[in-house]
């Protein structure tokens, strides 16, 4: 993993950051998730990862995928 990955999306549940996930490899666009959740007490957040040099089109994918586009 030599390339930069920056956080495009934070999610509080595990699904919601796999279908953000999905929807950003279906775009051709490379993502990792990062469980950053505790896990005895579910607290904490799922960091969704893309390249640096895809950041820009990722972020516009979530958010037409967040305002129903």
């Amino acid at each position: 993993m030599d390339e930069k990955y920056e956080v495009a999306y934070r999610a509080g549940k595990m699904y919601e950051a796999e279908l953000i996930k999905g929807l950003l490899l279906e775009n051709g666009i490379e993502a990792v998730l990062m469980n950053k959740r505790d896990s005895e007490f579910l607290i904490g957040d799922v960091e969704v990862l893309v390249p640096v040099e895809s950041m820009q089109k990722a972020l516009e994918l979530i958010n037409k995928q967040k305002n129903g586009e």
